[in-house]
């Protein structure tokens, strides 16, 4: 597996989110749910923003200066989009046909379930092969947004009954 860059790492960890975010806002204009169920798939939704956010502000200035010194970044952010809807979800449009295909809340909770769990695997399987400290220290940073996540879900789909 490639080793990647801290500005690699994070552009990946942001497309995550954006197709997150798409999940959980499309699933958020659903009529069929009750205002409870509505309300927590709003804040998974601003947490997705919330984390994007977050994730660009780990970068320094040093980071940023590669950026800018990067001719070919635009190119390189794109094939990291690629790489990573071949692994969670296939688009942003697969993520919003996931989230209006779903049957119940109860589907849209278990697919928010398991995009989540493969976020954490797929970084994971990223970590294994990271040896740069900050690089490292990044990826837990994103690993640990993603399990909040997971904790969260899980307890939200324990209320459901």
């Amino acid at each position: 597996m490639a080793v990647f860059s801290v500005n690699e790492v994070i552009e990946m960890a942001v497309q995550i989110e954006k197709n997150g975010y798409a999940f959980y806002h499309e699933a958020s204009k659903r009529k069929d749910l009750d205002a409870n169920a509505i309300e927590f798939i709003q804040f998974l939704r601003d947490q997705e923003l919330n984390h994007e956010k977050t994730f660009l502000n780990l970068r320094d200035d040093l980071d940023m200066s590669i950026l800018e010194l990067s001719t070919d970044w635009d190119l390189v952010a794109e094939y990291l989009k690629t790489l990573v809807e071949g692994r969670i979800f296939n688009s942003e449009n697969s993520a919003i046909q996931m989230a209006s295909s779903a049957k119940d809340i109860y589907g849209i909770v278990d697919n928010a379930i398991i995009f989540e769990k493969d976020t954490l695997l797929y970084f994971h399987a990223i970590a294994d092969n990271i040896t740069n400290p900050k690089t490292k220290q990044v990826l837990r940073r994103i690993i640990n947004e993603e399990v909040s996540h997971v904790l969260k879900l899980n307890d939200f789909r324990k209320r459901l009954g």
